[in-house]
């Protein structure tokens, strides 16, 4: 019963976050037209609240993750090209001293 409710909650109000206002102005509503009791209202409530901040967790988690390993490879990128640099800089360096020693 709890998945039909939370599916109606969540296809009324589309896309866009279930406040806690929201979800108890649609369950008062069930519990108005007798599908619900005030009680069996109030875990529902408890219980989509809980599903949501764990839903909002882990995509946060997943967020956080795969924005750790964007930087990571950044960052890798980022070393590998400075290193490269340095090698030519290096290179350049030896060339103007040894073409220097030969004037």
């Amino acid at each position: 019963m709890i998945d039909v409710i939370k599916k109606t909650l969540l296809a009324g109000v589309g896309a866009a976050v279930i406040t806690k206002e929201k979800v108890e102005n649609a369950l008062g509503d069930f519990v108005n037209q007798g599908k619900v009791t005030t009680e069996e209202a109030r875990t529902m409530a408890a219980k989509i609240a809980d599903q949501g901040r764990q839903e909002f967790e882990e995509a946060s988690q997943n967020l956080s993750t795969k924005i750790k390993g964007l930087l990571k490879r950044t960052d890798e990128q980022t070393q590998a090209r400075l290193a490269a640099l340095e090698a030519r800089v290096t290179d350049l360096e030896t060339r103007l001293a040894d073409s220097a020693k030969g004037e």
